[in-house]
């Protein structure tokens, strides 16, 4: 079986069992799971309903958001994205409950939409995206950064992320953390984070700063430099404290800084 009919059938039997546990959540899965015939439907309906607005309603939503998730390049971000948190978030419930209320995956997908619209020139719908799942989610995101796939925003409220920012694959990023700017300054101006980087809450990384390859932020640090690869960094500012105990601290999530 193809992987999103896998996830998709994991999904729904996920949906039964939990209706068995809690009868009175049938209504939530029929109308946000059962109704719809695949993941890409449902996602989309999902978030539309969250970022509709008199200006664009849910339907307008829906429409736009199904013609980007049609498009198996998008699905398939969507599915790493929701295997990132299944694998690495120990409070998850199953691939039902991130699609339904993780607001970190959903804000992450109104992003993929959003930089989709924005590197297709309409900028007033892109921005739009990027305005409303600041209201709803708690996290901005900016159209033009570039994420990666298999990323993880956990709990994600007061995420920022900057117009020239570059996220790679497989990277997990806490609640509070800005990838931010250092000022005035135009041009690149945003953090680079490299694959398997694990940026824990509450950190601050400004400027055209590299965090490179498998690093990790300790919590609450601001960083104003470059980070080498394989490197963990503490404290205001921060320093090197030691090394990540593997070489992709985001899958671990080992927040801890007492490494070898």
């Amino acid at each position: 079986m193809h992987i999103v009919e896998e996830i998709w059938s994991e999904i729904l039997k996920e949906s039964k069992n939990k209706i068995s546990l809690e009868p009175e959540s049938e209504t939530l899965f029929e109308k946000k799971i059962f109704a719809y015939d695949n993941l890409q439907d449902s996602l989309s309906a999902k978030i539309s309903v969250d970022l509709s607005s008199k200006e664009y309603s849910k339907n307008n939503l829906n429409n736009k958001f199904r013609e980007v998730f049609s498009d198996p390049v998008f699905l398939e971000r969507a599915i790493d994205d929701l295997k990132a948190i299944n694998d690495r978030d120990p409070a998850t419930k199953g691939f039902v409950f991130t699609l339904l209320f993780s607001k970190g995956f959903a804000a992450l997908q109104a992003h993929r939409v959003a930089n989709h619209f924005m590197l297709s020139k309409q900028e007033v719908f892109a921005f739009f995206l990027q305005s409303r799942s600041s209201v709803v989610y708690g996290v901005d995101i900016h159209p033009s950064a570039k994420i990666g796939q298999g990323v993880m925003l956990d709990h994600a409220t007061g995420i920022v992320v900057g117009e020239t920012s570059v996220i790679e694959n497989d990277v997990s990023i806490f609640q509070g953390v800005t990838l931010g700017g250092t000022g005035k300054e135009t041009g690149d101006r945003h953090p680079k984070v490299r694959e398997g980087v694990l940026i824990s809450s509450g950190a601050k990384i400004l400027g055209n700063v590299e965090i490179g390859k498998g690093a990790k932020v300790a919590a609450g640090s601001v960083v104003l430099s470059d980070v080498m690869p394989n490197t963990t960094v503490a404290g205001v500012p921060a320093i090197s404290v030691g090394k990540p105990m593997s070489d992709k601290p985001a899958t671990d999530v080992d927040h801890t800084i007492e490494d070898s």
